[in-house]
């Protein structure tokens, strides 16, 4: 037998609680707390373990040294690690009137991250049924990030950087909550694996009208063999803003910055 799912378009009475109203009211304040920021930029590459956190904080770091007004969302919901590498892992956060301030972390960065409301070492836990927690999570997880683009009041910014977890789905989320979709900044690692998950995510990203910025190559080494940013970058008529070796100087951040 179908499942008759309803949108919040088929809701009346007794059923109708103003959901409707109730997303569009959110959506408008997401629309007003972004309203100061010159751009959004979503950093993702599809696949973990390609140092994409490590390279949204040290870039939003080399902006912020350059004189630019800087923040960094952290969207990994579940392995935040954006307020470690800005070192501001404890710094609190302050609520003023009807929003909650960012907190400033290393070289002026405002941040916010799951990682500054959870005790150390503890995992993400929403409340609700547990034999029904792989339909509701998700769920919960949008109205998270939700939260953190509707009531954090980010001030005028020249740059503020998503921090996106591996996958497609945060993406999807967030292009559908903001009023237009981000530009994308995609990261990858030089083997061809990585290359593969990475065409993935930025192609979704395109399709979905995302402006994608370029390819930043990152652990570039004899560790790491293949030329994955070069391919990318011929296939989505790219350019490849920078190649980051293990343990780079500031330099290399600084001329990736000059470059956005």
């Amino acid at each position: 037998m179908p499942l008759n799912i309803r949108t919040y378009h088929d809701l009346t009475e007794p059923d109708a609680s103003g959901l409707l109203q109730q997303v569009i009211a959110q959506r408008g304040r997401v629309a007003t707390r972004l309203a100061e920021v010159g751009r959004v930029v979503a950093v993702m590459s599809g696949k973990g373990g390609v140092g994409k956190s490590f390279v949204t904080a040290h870039l939003a770091r080399a902006c912020a040294r350059s004189g630019r007004a800087v923040g960094v969302l952290d969207a990994d919901l579940n392995g935040p690690t954006a307020a470690r590498l800005l070192e501001a892992p404890r710094v609190p956060l302050t609520v003023r009137d009807d929003a909650v301030l960012p907190a400033v972390a290393a070289d002026g960065v405002r941040l916010i991250s799951m990682a500054q409301l959870l005790e150390d070492g503890r995992p993400l836990a929403f409340r609700g049924p547990e034999a029904e927690s792989f339909i509701w999570r998700g769920a919960q997880e949008v109205a998270a990030l939700r939260e953190f683009l509707s009531d954090i009041a980010w001030g005028p910014l020249d740059l503020l950087f998503v921090d996106l977890p591996p996958g497609l789905g945060r993406f999807a989320e967030l292009a559908t909550l903001l009023p237009t979709p981000p530009a994308v900044l995609t990261v990858t690692i030089p083997t061809p694996e990585s290359g593969d998950a990475v065409r993935r995510a930025l192609r979704a990203a395109i399709e979905r009208g995302a402006p994608a910025l370029g390819i930043v190559e990152n652990m570039v080494g004899n560790q790491f063999p293949g030329d994955a940013a070069d391919s990318l970058a011929a296939e989505f008529d790219l350019p490849v803003l920078a190649r980051i070796p293990f343990h780079p100087q500031d330099a290399v951040w600084s001329a990736l910055a000059a470059r956005l």
